[in-house]
């Protein structure tokens, strides 16, 4: 008979067992679970709740119990459901009536939003030194490349030149932002609902504060309905692992285009790279694939979290047991990009002469041409008319900027001078750009120096 079945008076079907049942993903949360519970039978013990001789035995076997799962030797059972089922159904059966009185004064109501936390902290944190990992990569390749100037785009169309350095630490601020909306989230995660029992609390006298403190709490949830029905913070986390993912697929898809023929601007190792079954050349970025389509796997967590808890009453409903395969399906998805992205990165090689090349192609440094004319007084709506016009010409003749005579600068306006050309070399367009967040090679490498040292 299961733990719950004294109302019942047949056992449930096999299928309903299959269909209820929750252990084959929750069993991860195994540590968690048998720390909470070992946390609350010390609280049992320490209020008089049950002997401290009881508490004490509870406390010892749930230590033994958990070293048999990590040595491989627990096998978890269908039919007891969940894995706060499943432990209380192997304590009890290795120490008979004593282990009947873990339960007293909670529910698995209250229990498993107690596990769900713990185990989200812990994944929070480990997500967060991968970030960290990653950003480490991302400065890295910045800092090497400070005066390795490329073409900057909107539209996917050539701007302005900038650096890669510049262009690696836009990357860096989105991790950046990753890692503190983790570091917030956590804040939230941190609150514990142990004692709200299935939705009311309880009549047993239980010490709140002493579990939290046991179990790295920062706080305690207030209302019982909301401490036991509550998966804002879920739903948060799979928010926070889908920005991370869209940030990793807007990078792989500037990868991609860099490594391709078209663009030549990377060299992807050849560890992080595969081939063609039938085309001998090929070496494809899937890699960079893979993270930018996995991105829309994380998306799903998040709107499939998001439905199911959109129709739901208080307090507590088994609709709720799908968070857990939301979320550590991101998690996991999550957990598997960033390292390799990661690798990815670090290995690559950056090909300087193609990004010069490209940043000396398609005009970027037309704005520096305006910007020349406008500090010689011409208002800068006719420098930007006048400069559009030379740009024309240019295409006419294919030529660049600074390939254009100083005679054919002169038809265009009398207010060129010799020093037209280095006003609008590559060097001159970056470093001119100091403030504070531009591309100037010493504007960044003080922003890299910054976050070095932090």
């Amino acid at each position: 008979m299961k733990l719950w079945g004294g109302r019942f008076s047949k056992s449930t079907d096999k299928s309903v067992d299959d269909f209820n049942s929750s252990i084959r993903f929750d069993q991860r949360m195994y540590r968690q679970d048998i720390t909470g519970s070992i946390a609350h039978a010390k609280m049992l013990g320490k209020q008089g709740i049950i002997e401290k001789s009881e508490s004490d035995l509870i406390v010892k076997t749930l230590g033994e119990i958990l070293k048999d799962i990590e040595d491989g030797k627990v096998e978890f059972l269908i039919d007891a459901e969940d894995i706060h089922m499943n432990i209380e159904t192997i304590l009890i059966s290795r120490i008979g009536d004593t282990g009947k009185r873990l339960h007293t004064g909670r529910s698995r109501n209250d229990q498993v939003a107690l596990d769900i936390r713990m185990y989200l902290r812990d994944e929070a944190d480990e997500v967060s030194q991968m970030l960290s990992d990653l950003k480490d990569i991302v400065l890295a390749v910045a800092e090497e490349n400070i005066e390795t100037i490329m073409p900057g785009y909107t539209h996917l169309q050539k701007a302005q030149p900038i650096t890669l350095a510049h262009h690696f630490m836009a990357y860096y601020e989105m991790f950046k932002r990753d890692g503190e909306r983790l570091f917030d989230l956590r804040k939230r995660i941190n609150v514990m609902p142990l004692g709200s029992g299935a939705l009311a609390g309880t009549t047993y006298p239980l010490d709140r504060e002493f579990v939290a403190k046991e179990l790295g709490f920062d706080a305690i949830t207030l209302n019982s309905l909301d401490g036991v029905s509550d998966r804002d913070f879920v739903c948060e986390f799979a928010f926070v692992l889908s920005m991370i993912m869209m940030h990793l697929s807007r990078f792989s898809e500037e990868i991609i285009l860099w490594s391709s023929n078209e663009f030549g601007f990377v060299d992807l190792d050849d560890a992080y790279s595969t081939g063609s079954s039938i085309m001998p050349q090929k070496k494809n970025p899937d890699v960079a694939e893979l993270a930018r389509g996995k991105a829309g796997r994380v998306y799903g967590s998040l709107m499939g979290l998001l439905t199911v808890m959109k129709g739901l009453p208080l307090a507590y409903n088994k609709d709720m047991q799908e968070d857990k395969e939301q979320i550590f399906d991101a998690l996991d998805t999550v957990k598997m990009c960033l390292p390799v992205f990661g690798g990815m990165l670090s290995t690559m090689k950056i090909r300087k002469d193609k990004m010069l090349a490209g940043a000396k192609g398609g005009f970027t440094n037309a704005t520096d041409v305006a910007d020349y004319l406008v500090k010689k007084g011409l208002p800068f709506r006719d420098a930007h008319a006048g400069v559009g016009k030379m740009v024309a010409y240019f295409l006419d003749q294919d030529k660049a900027l600074d390939e254009l005579s100083f005679e054919e600068y002169k038809t265009f306006s009398d207010l060129f001078a010799e020093d037209v050309y280095e006003a609008i070399s590559l060097d001159t367009c970056v470093n001119l750009r100091t403030v504070t967040g531009g591309p100037a090679f010493e504007t960044v490498k003080k922003v890299i120096e910054k976050y070095k040292n932090m």
